[in-house]
């Protein structure tokens, strides 16, 4: 009896399943890598708050400073969570007599009655974060603002947002190419809270470039930023 054979187009459908599972295994490697990097990961990440506190009103339109409400922002290392006595202040709510200890803005909203029991109970809102940097990673808020970096390099323009996202990437990369060249995201100390400032330098004029980069050194002398690992990673 005749050795059985298989048909020839047997061969190259081995050699299609075979650059079939490389390929499928190259495409799961590219999106496991590209949607974990960090470039990519938290970008636009916006979570549900348990109340629909707008920046777009508040920073916005109101023109409150952010140092209203984050108000250790220039002293400490993290920027601080509102206290609710701070909210308070303008959305106390209607009493038992009908009258308001502050100023009562929306008194009766039910979308602020987590505020009012916040107050009433001295337990506190339970805001979801937005910006979470990796545990291994120091950053202090303070030497950033105080040395002329403006909230919206890193935060970009809250004040056009009703609900916060994460606007930039906060990789490490994105860390590295200010701290290599920290020189056309400084401004004013006069400007750090003003999310629409405008009078920084154009990238695309050299003289435009010197000009800003002499002015930001006369306010901040040593204007270098360290690129040492030891200076984030503690």
């Amino acid at each position: 009896m005749d050795r059985f054979h298989f048909p020839s187009w047997v061969n190259r459908l081995v050699i299609l399943i075979g650059l079939g599972a490389g390929a499928g295994v190259a495409y799961g490697a590219f999106v496991y890598a590209y949607f974990t990097l960090p470039t990519t990961l938290n970008v636009g990440y916006m979570p549900e708050q348990p109340v629909p506190f707008s920046h777009r009103v508040h920073a916005g339109d109101l023109k409150f400073d952010c140092r209203y409400c984050h108000n250790t922002v220039e002293d400490a290392a993290h920027a601080a969570i509102p206290p609710t006595s701070t909210c308070i202040k303008c959305h106390s709510g209607v009493d038992a007599s009908g009258s308001t200890k502050y100023t009562a803005v929306f008194a009766d909203s039910l979308k602020l009655a987590p505020v009012r029991q916040s107050f009433a109970t001295g337990e506190p809102v339970e805001w979801e974060r937005v910006h979470d940097l990796a545990d291994y990673v120091y950053f202090n808020h303070a030497a950033h603002v105080n040395r002329g970096v403006g909230c919206v390099e890193c935060h970009g323009r809250i004040d056009t947002m009703d609900q916060v996202w994460q606007d930039k990437s906060l990789s490490m990369g994105f860390c590295l190419d200010c701290h290599r060249d920290p020189v056309p995201r400084l401004r004013p100390q006069s400007e750090i809270t003003n999310l629409a400032w405008t009078g920084g330098p154009d990238p695309n004029d050299p003289a435009s470039m010197e000009a800003h980069r002499q002015e930001m050194e006369k306010m901040y002398p040593n204007i270098n930023a360290s690129t040492n690992c030891s200076t984030c990673h503690r």
